[in-house]
C-alpha cells in the first residue's frame, strides 16, 4: 500500500528553520528594553545600516591592505634566455637547461630555456631548448650543430 502525500504532510527538514527574534517583549525574554541593540550610539538608532566592510570606525581591511597593481599571471613559466655568442664561450657540447643549471649559467628557479640569435658561433654544439629564434637556429646549424626543441 502506498501512502499519498498531501500538502498538509509536507514539513521542512529537522533543524532547517528557527523562530524569529521577538524583540522588545519584556526583560525576561532576553531581548527586552533596548531590544538587543545596546545603549546609545549609532548602532542603536533607527534606520542605521552599516555599509559593506564597515568595522565599527576602525580602518577597514580593504583600506589597510596593499593593493595589487596589474594582472597577475598564475603558473607563469620563467625562462632562461641565452645568446648564441655566450654558448660559444661554454666548454660543453650538449646544451640544455639542466646542463646550464649545473655550471650555474641559469638560475635554479627557471623552468625553460630560450636561445637567442645575438653573437657568432664557430663550434658544433647540440642544443635542447624550449624555443630557438630562427637566426640562432641558422647560426648553430651553419656551425655544424644540431637544434632540438623540447
Amino acid at each position: 500500500m502506498t501512502a499519498n502525500i498531501t500538502l498538509e504532510d509536507l514539513r521542512p527538514a529537522e533543524g532547517s528553520t528557527k523562530k524569529s527574534k521577538r524583540v522588545g517583549r519584556g526583560r525576561s525574554s532576553g531581548l527586552g528594553k533596548t531590544s538587543g541593540r545596546g545603549h546609545n550610539g549609532e548602532g542603536q538608532r533607527s534606520g542605521r545600516t552599516s555599509k559593506r566592510g564597515f568595522e565599527g570606525g576602525q580602518m577597514p581591511s580593504y583600506r589597510r591592505l596593499p593593493k595589487l597593481k596589474g594582472f597577475q599571471i598564475i603558473n607563469q613559466r620563467k625562462y632562461a634566455a641565452i645568446n648564441v655568442g655566450r654558448l660559444a664561450e661554454l666548454d660543453i657540447t650538449e646544451i640544455s637547461l639542466t646542463s646550464l643549471k649545473e655550471i650555474k649559467k641559469a638560475h635554479p628557479s627557471c623552468d625553460g630555456l630560450r636561445i637567442l640569435g645575438n653573437g657568432e658561433i664557430k663550434k658544433a654544439i647540440t642544443v635542447k631548448a624550449d624555443y630557438v629564434t630562427p637566426s640562432a637556429k641558422e647560426k648553430i646549424e651553419a656551425a655544424g650543430g644540431k637544434v632540438e626543441l623540447v
